[in-house]
């Protein structure tokens, strides 16, 4: 069974007289800046002078810095720039000011699981990683409560790395929900796994089929839409809610049989499979290797592919149907 943190287990004192230099104010940086700073830790922000987030961190009443300058007032660096960039910009203004002691800090770990990023010995190592989006860090946050969080230490200098790391998930609201421990391996791989089999890639392409099958079938697009897109929101929320159960007690008893005897028939142990074949590519670092050529070379297999799904019929006729119920304007 895994380990998890609440707030009764976890202090902040950890990170009293300690400064966190947030790397970059986007949709993770601000809310987890924001969150720090109302749990009463010294907060300054690392950003692209003269640049949006500087602006807006300014606004907001943070001191900001460039990043360099953020990475050597620093005792804690907390990188939460888009994982492409982040090697880029840790060579160039972070690893110089990484003093002996500090702490170098993610909020995913694929940069360090897979050694794009390479920390000096003498440093703490250290994850917390919110299991939601940033603006719902905020909300919970403000509501009282948090959203739950993966927390991993990769490299212990100081024999108080997991204390450091586990403050940091309280001050950012988490241990209210409950935080797990965790490695950077697991957390990164589990992750992509995710993403691509179910999260993005697989549901992309269950719902895209789902519709191409009713359109070639005869029915009109907009009822295809109806069913194998809009109503997944309703399901997913269901299940959000209430577990696979729960949903199914929520829809009829048609829906419960049908379901439950096509639905194996449909995404089979073929499918199984497939997704093993792709968690193999994660785990071995070849999807890793593939993307990371992609990103260098300018994108172009992504540029293309979203520009297919931008095309597809099911985005064309879900922009009507979504300004038609009010959804997008």
């Amino acid at each position: 069974m895994v380990k998890v943190f609440y707030d009764k287990d976890v202090s902040l004192d950890p990170l009293k007289d300690r400064v966190i230099a947030v790397i970059g104010y986007g949709n993770q940086g601000r809310n987890q800046a924001l969150n720090f700073r109302d749990s009463g830790v010294k907060v300054i922000i690392g950003a692209r002078e003269g640049g949006r987030s500087w602006r807006l961190a300014s606004e907001e009443g943070f001191e900001v810095y460039t990043i360099s300058e953020a990475a050597k007032r620093g005792d804690i660096i907390h990188i939460l720039i888009p994982d492409p960039v982040q090697p880029e910009v840790y060579v160039k203004h972070i690893v110089t000011h990484l003093s002996e002691g500090k702490a170098l800090g993610f909020s995913h770990g694929f940069n360090i699981h897979f050694k794009q990023i390479i920390p000096p010995p003498d440093v703490d190592v250290i994850m917390v990683a919110p299991k939601g989006p940033g603006f719902l860090v905020r909300r919970m946050y403000l509501d009282g409560f948090g959203v739950p969080a993966l927390i991993a230490v990769h490299q212990d200098y100081t024999g108080k790395a997991k204390d450091t790391v586990l403050a940091m998930a309280k001050a950012l609201g988490c241990t209210r929900a409950g935080v797990i421990e965790t490695t950077f391996k697991d957390e990164t791989e589990s992750d992509l796994i995710g993403e691509q089999c179910v999260l993005v890639g697989g549901l992309i392409e269950l719902i895209k089929k789902g519709f191409e099958v009713l359109v070639e079938l005869g029915y009109p697009p907009e009822l295809a839409y109806f069913e194998a897109c809009n109503e997944a929101k309703l399901i997913m929320d269901l299940i959000y809610e209430r577990g696979l159960t729960g949903m199914l007690y929520a829809v009829s008893d048609t829906a419960k049989h049908g379901g439950l005897t096509r639905g194996p028939r449909v995404i089979d142990d073929r499918v199984k499979e497939n997704m093993r074949k792709v968690a193999e590519e994660v785990r071995s670092g070849k999807y890793a290797e593939e993307w990371i050529k992609e990103d260098a070379s300018g994108r172009p297999t992504l540029k293309k592919l979203l520009a297919e799904i931008e095309k597809h019929p099911l985005e064309i006729v879900g922009k009507k149907i979504r300004k038609m119920a009010g959804i997008e304007k």
